[in-house]
């Protein structure tokens, strides 16, 4: 039994910080792609190793005091990262509601590309073996989309030692996956449903937020974890709902106009 739950505890941490992860990464790939494609490879790997460098030194500021504290801060951390996680989810989970009643348009890394590809043309080529621009692009980028990376895996390894290293092994995961589809596919990882992994992100993340949110609260689960899957249906069918009532109240051009934007 104490196993079941140990497992159960680990794979809480460590399955959504993957989904969530390789949403981000994909993202950073397509930006990162169309630097190299455009400026040369040199600049924008060195940017992006300086990126997850980077990532790697925030998530050990920030992730280390939870495993040293986590018993005298166990209360206070669960409201804390409740709200985050709730807030955070929520943004994600508005946003593919928004797009699966399509008010705002399909995110689409193919379109993407091509747009920071015209843009990197624009700003011409590197006179010197060394390109500042691709290193910054890459750096950044890279940066932007692991702060998430950061945030998920910090607050899903609140738990605890164990359940951090198995949110770390979620995002690293998810990381060797985009960097094997990219050096196969080499274009835009279109392939991967971002659109629809976004939404099962949001939602997985607003259910931790609320669990972990009453949880600080000293609301006591009758399920203890198994809770989490009456959560997540709750919250699923009221995104169903909602997007089924806002494909029905938008306008018709209004949708159409979005989707060009």
């Amino acid at each position: 039994m104490l196993a079941s739950a140990a497992v159960l505890t680990l794979a809480i941490a460590a399955v959504p910080a993957f989904i969530a992860s390789i949403v981000e990464w994909v993202e950073a790939f397509t930006i990162v792609l169309a630097v190299g494609n455009v400026r040369g490879w040199r600049s924008p790997l060195w940017g992006t190793l300086a990126a997850m460098g980077t990532l790697g030194i925030i998530v050990g500021v920030f992730g280390t005091p939870l495993i040293i504290y986590h018993d005298e801060v166990n209360q206070s951390f669960h409201i804390v990262v409740g709200i985050l996680l709730l807030l955070f989810g929520m943004r994600w989970l508005r946003k593919a509601i928004l797009r699966f009643a399509g008010i705002i348009a399909i995110h689409d890394e193919g379109m993407i590309y091509e747009r920071e590809v015209a843009e990197l043309r624009a700003a011409g080529q590197a006179n010197t073996r060394w390109d500042n621009i691709g290193f910054w692009f890459a750096y950044k980028a890279v940066l932007l989309e692991g702060l998430e990376v950061a945030f998920i895996v910090i607050a899903l390894g609140s738990q605890g030692g164990a359940a951090l290293q198995a949110a770390i092994l979620g995002a690293a995961g998810a990381l060797v996956v985009t960097i094997i589809l990219g050096a196969f596919l080499h274009k835009p990882l279109t392939i991967v449903p971002e659109n629809f992994m976004k939404f099962v992100v949001g939602a997985m993340l607003t259910t931790f937020g609320v669990f972990w949110g009453a949880e600080g609260l000293l609301v006591h689960w009758p399920l203890d974890a198994a809770s989490l899957l009456f959560v997540l249906a709750g919250v699923c069918l009221t995104s169903w709902v909602a997007v089924r009532v806002l494909a029905q109240i938008a306008p018709q051009g209004a949708r159409v106009a979005a989707r060009n934007i």
